[in-house]
């Protein structure tokens, strides 16, 4: 009994997260055309939207940057968390922490019309690059949160042995460091291949003419009124990211059978 009602709990707050995800995916397949009411199954809306050429290009392009900003960033993120953790001064590290953990805080709106302006000022051209580089900053602060409890629970006495044995600094990072943090590393880059794939308010300020993502395309038929074509392309997002979330489960679990393996 003591048990049951923080289960109980857990049981609603998943029911309310994810209750409209099903009913907007139930619906896909609604030969209605409707929302009120189901008619009968049907996989018309799923052939209509892999028979859009424009939305298959949109597609493209947004798994595009996901892949490009999480990759760029996790790099980017990785240099950035070794240099918090091996700042010479405490100082330093909570400056680089502070500044880091700015773009966390902060809204998407004020995010996304800071970029709009830095970019007018520039001279950068609103499409691809924008989004990009867009998508990399917001992206960054993420890796480094997830890569510095990895860095920060290593035992220095691991580095102190790859001194001793002749190791240069090099080595030390690429054989010791980098291996021991894969895990957060991995962590790192699928939140920011995430955070990119589903955000809006950043994109939708960066973005021009001639060039959007799935989120402000879905905003964009959204507004023009009820259509259960955007329930397909919304269900398909949504596998995609369970996809991800098993992939980015076994990788960790393969990791954890590695880092075992080793200790043994």
């Amino acid at each position: 009994m003591a048990l049951f009602w923080p289960r109980a709990y857990l049981a609603f707050v998943f029911i309310v997260l994810y209750a409209p995800i099903f009913y907007l995916s139930f619906y896909s397949f609604n030969s209605g055309g409707t929302m009120s009411s189901f008619d009968g199954f049907t996989l018309d809306w799923y052939k209509e939207l892999f028979s859009d050429s424009r939305l298959l290009v949109i597609v493209l392009n947004t798994l595009i940057i996901a892949l490009l900003s999480a990759a760029i960033s996790t790099i980017i993120g990785v240099l950035g968390a070794l240099a918090i953790v091996y700042a010479r001064k405490r100082l330093y590290q909570h400056i680089l922490l502070s500044l880091n953990n700015v773009l966390i805080v902060s809204p998407d709106v004020i995010i996304g019309a800071s970029f709009l302006i830095l970019f007018t000022i520039i001279g950068i051209n609103l499409g691809f690059t924008s989004v990009l580089l867009a998508h990399i900053a917001f992206s960054v602060p993420i890796v480094v949160i997830m890569v510095l409890p990895k860095l920060e629970e290593m035992s220095s006495s691991l580095i102190d042995a790859a001194r001793d044995l002749g190791a240069s600094r090099f080595d030390i990072l690429t054989k010791v460091i980098l291996p021991y943090i894969t895990p957060g590393i991995f962590a790192g880059f699928f939140m920011a291949l995430t955070y990119s794939l589903d955000d809006f308010a950043v994109t939708f300020f960066v973005t021009g003419n001639g060039f959007t993502t799935l989120s402000v395309e879905i905003y964009s038929l959204a507004r023009r009124g009820i259509s259960l074509q955007i329930n397909a392309l919304s269900t398909l997002l949504f596998l995609f990211t369970i996809v991800l979330v098993i992939g980015y489960y076994f990788i960790q679990k393969r990791n954890e059978k590695t880092a075992v393996g080793v200790r043994k």
